[in-house]
């Protein structure tokens, strides 16, 4: 830990231009703090969960939506600037935008309707402007292989529009098509993101390694896994598992052209290539829910999400910060210890879907696990956060041309 508390007594003031000056900031701060409180609510406090949307819905509604999207929309609205060479979101309408999450989630943990309403407005109203603001910019500059990502995070918050109104509407089985398209919609984005960063950050990293991009085998892959979100839509499950299973195989391939081996001594690799591998066979799971084979679906969910979307954006939020924050691309113990952290919560939470004597031991084993692993984060990545970068580079970027920066 040395190196990180000498990293802390180098630290500038907190500044608000600083803190709001990129999506990833507020944004990574806020997904992660609530990955560690509602699991601690879910798990050790339940009975605070009143409002409209609460129990199991609650804890599903916000690990999706309120944890693993916010991510990755803080990821979205800071790479966009350097795809484009400008800035979507920065300063009070950044600020507006987190204000707009954090009201969402009071407002579900409120009882009654009018609470249960605000929130609901205020979650769209996120998604809705997160995706404006990608496609103003991505249209804009006609940056036509980043075309469909607006439209996914439309489609997040589309879904998540369907799955509120039918809790309220009270029907159970169009409520779980809504909340399983928008897992899908969350996946592809999660796709798109890896099988683009991963193989770049790999090349950068590792000192001779040549990795193929796989743009076509990428491609064959969107398009399948958009046919599932649509066959799951339409009630055509054996088609979608179809579509699923080549989704995930296609995952897998790519992951071994990575080279794996290649990159075991890079934890900032190792964990991006684990989380990849995670989402891959959590796709295959999902394929044989659809088909049929397994009858659980909080296997396909836990999977995805866990194995797949937990390591990976454990993974993300670690190398995407350091590079923004003009910090050495290296991991020190306590990142080393975080990652190994999130594996094993991920392990135990599958453990629990076994039907053993052991599920509550293995469930509160992995929350309290879990909890550590974000709060431990926090403790190394928030000062760094809302502070100017390390290189004193201008905290705010103008609208204009911004100079590229790793991601």
């Amino acid at each position: 830990m040395v190196e990180s508390s000498q990293i802390r007594k180098q630290l500038p003031a907190p500044q608000w231009a600083a803190f709001l000056s990129l999506g990833f900031r507020p944004l990574y701060i806020a997904g992660c703090f609530w990955a560690a409180i509602s699991v601690a609510l879910w798990i050790y406090a339940p009975q605070w969960l009143t409002g409209v949307l609460a129990g199991m819905l609650w804890h599903a509604h916000e690990m999706l939506w309120g944890f693993v999207a916010t991510i990755a929309v803080g990821f979205l609205l800071t790479a966009s600037a350097n795809w484009t060479g400008i800035n979507p979101l920065h300063g009070r309408a950044l600020g507006g935008l987190t204000l707009l999450w954090i009201v969402a989630r009071a407002g579900f943990l409120m009882p009654g309707s009018i609470a249960f309403g605000i929130a609901t407005l205020c979650e769209l109203l996120f998604f809705g402007i997160a995706a404006l603001a990608l496609g103003r910019v991505i249209y804009q500059k006609r940056s036509q292989r980043n075309y469909g990502i607006p439209l996914l995070v439309l489609g997040l918050g589309v879904a998540d529009g369907l799955f509120l109104w039918f809790i309220q509407a009270g029907d159970y089985a169009l409520l779980m098509e809504s909340f399983h398209a928008g897992l899908l919609c969350m996946a592809v984005i999660a796709l798109l993101i890896a099988r683009r960063v991963i193989p770049f950050f790999a090349m950068r990293a590792v000192q001779g390694l040549t990795i193929p991009m796989l743009t076509g085998s990428g491609q064959w892959q969107l398009a399948a896994s958009i046919f599932a979100i649509v066959f799951l839509l339409l009630g055509w499950t054996s088609a979608a598992a179809i579509a699923l299973a080549a989704a995930g195989t296609l995952a897998l391939w790519q992951l071994l052209a990575w080279k794996p081996w290649a990159v075991r001594q890079v934890p900032l690799l190792w964990i991006l290539y684990t989380g990849y591998a995670g989402l891959g066979i959590g796709l295959l799971v999902a394929a044989a829910y659809s088909a049929g084979w397994i009858s659980r679906a909080a296997w396909p969910v836990h999977v995805i999400g866990v194995a797949g979307f937990a390591i990976l954006i454990i993974g993300m939020v670690t190398r995407t910060a350091l590079g923004h924050l003009g910090r050495p691309l290296r991991t020190d113990r306590s990142m080393v210890i975080l990652y190994m952290l999130i594996i094993t919560a991920a392990v135990l939470r599958l453990a629990a879907l076994l039907p053993t004597a052991y599920v509550p031991g293995l469930l509160h084993g992995s929350s309290a696990i879990w909890i550590s692993a974000f709060v431990l984060y926090l403790w190394r990545f928030l000062p760094m956060l809302i502070r100017p970068r390390a290189d004193q580079s201008p905290p705010v970027i103008k609208p204009g041309n911004i100079p590229a920066q790793p991601h």
